[in-house]
């Protein structure tokens, strides 16, 4: 149930987004259903230990079923391959609501995204099940002290050990849901060509000799996050996802369905934001009218309204060129989230200046935003990472002659 005195809000947050013609109906059913059980499910479940929150909504998402959507079909999922629209509309429903829940539902797709795309199949009957019903945890382990936006520059090894086996050895950081996954997609160097033509990705379960946490990591939006130690870490050479040396192509794979989606949940948050925002301008008195009597403050609240629906554009255009087929949407991908999370940063700094001392007090829903949107704009590509991506491909493109 919502808070006592706290209406739920449904669909009315999207707007008039579900009528726009980038969705098909078992989409527009699916938004309707989520959003109404998360009205009813999220505000009981735990939210002082973030990990005790985090499994409580994996599990909670996984026993209504919503956790099909990271799965295809034939691992019953919801979809043939996944529809990053529904992907989209659950991170943008969830993040409107919970930031715990989105990052939880998100973690459960990255985390296992490349198994999907690229595993053998051995290894996705015995992974997707669990992670589709809510029971496995998965985490996507690719980020390093000194490999964030660089990949190439990785240092974690993968070796052969015997005929059978590889061992994983280096560290990796910044791994959300570091420390309660029951598995990690991890990235390595295994040698196979200089730079990113030498990596590969491996499943490695969490309970395999030589992997620990060595640190939790505290951020100001609490998560599960971490830093991982590879230590002779030994797993069988069947753990390989996709071939040798293809590492970095799986990654770009995942990324690529999985980068709008970042754009998605911010364009949650960017939405309650304003939701907030019109709810203090309407209910604040004050020098004998209302708050959004003032003309700035029409001004900030038409200003947010633009950008959301601008994000929303973006981010649904992206999603939609994909599921239509297109093999990569590396700049749609990129514009998407680079538009969505800095427009975010903007409307929920204009909610928090409406919102006055409120809005800057612990337990405000929109300083809570405040915090969790930051992060948005560096991870899975920090926006001037997309900056780079979107340019380079615009001038690749424009160099190009026709038909080619």
């Amino acid at each position: 149930m919502a808070a006592p005195g706290v209406a739920p809000l449904g669909l009315g947050i999207l707007g008039d987004t579900l009528d726009w013609p980038f969705f098909e109906d078992r989409q527009r059913a699916f938004a309707r259903q989520l959003a109404d059980w998360a009205d009813a499910t999220l505000p009981d479940l735990p939210h002082d230990d973030v990990d005790e929150a985090c499994r409580a909504r994996v599990k909670a998402l996984g026993e209504a079923g919503f956790l099909k959507a990271v799965v295809p079909a034939a691992h019953g999922g919801l979809s043939e391959a996944l529809d990053v629209r529904t992907l989209c509309l659950a991170r943008e429903t969830l993040a409107a609501r919970d930031g715990l829940a989105d990052f939880a539902f998100a973690m459960q797709g990255l985390g296992t995204g490349s198994i999907s795309i690229a595993g053998p199949e051995a290894m996705k009957q015995r992974i997707l099940p669990g992670v589709r019903d809510g029971r496995r945890i998965a985490a996507f382990a690719l980020s390093e002290k000194e490999a964030g936006s660089d990949v190439a520059a990785m240092a974690t090894t993968a070796t052969p050990d015997g005929n059978t086996h590889v061992r994983i050895d280096g560290e990796k950081t910044w791994i959300s849901n570091g420390g309660i996954a029951d598995h990690y997609v991890v990235f390595a160097r295994s040698g196979e060509a200089p730079g990113a033509r030498g990596l590969s990705a491996y499943l490695v379960e969490a309970d395999t000799p030589g992997l620990s946490v060595t640190e939790r990591i505290d951020v100001i939006a609490p998560h599960p996050l971490a830093t991982l130690r590879f230590d002779a870490c030994r797993i069988p050479a069947e753990n390989r996802i996709g071939g040798p040396g293809d590492g970095f192509k799986v990654a770009m794979a995942t990324l690529d369905i999985f980068r709008s989606t970042v754009g998605a949940a911010a364009l949650g948050f960017a939405r309650r934001a304003l939701h907030e925002t019109l709810v203090q301008a309407n209910g604040r008195k004050l020098f004998g009218g209302t708050l959004g009597d003032l003309q700035l403050s029409q001004a900030a609240i038409a200003e947010s309204a633009a950008e959301v629906d601008a994000a929303a554009l973006l981010v649904y255009r992206a999603a939609w060129t994909k599921d239509r087929g297109a093999a990569r949407v590396t700049r749609e991908a990129a514009l998407a989230k680079l538009v969505a999370t800095e427009n975010a940063q903007r409307v929920i700094d204009r909610a928090v200046q409406i919102h006055g001392g409120l809005g800057v007090t612990r337990g405000v829903k929109v300083e809570e935003l405040y915090r969790e949107i930051r992060a948005l704009r560096i991870y899975e590509g920090a926006s001037e990472v997309q900056k780079v991506v979107i340019a380079r491909d615009l001038l690749k493109t424009q160099g190009k002659k026709p038909g080619e």
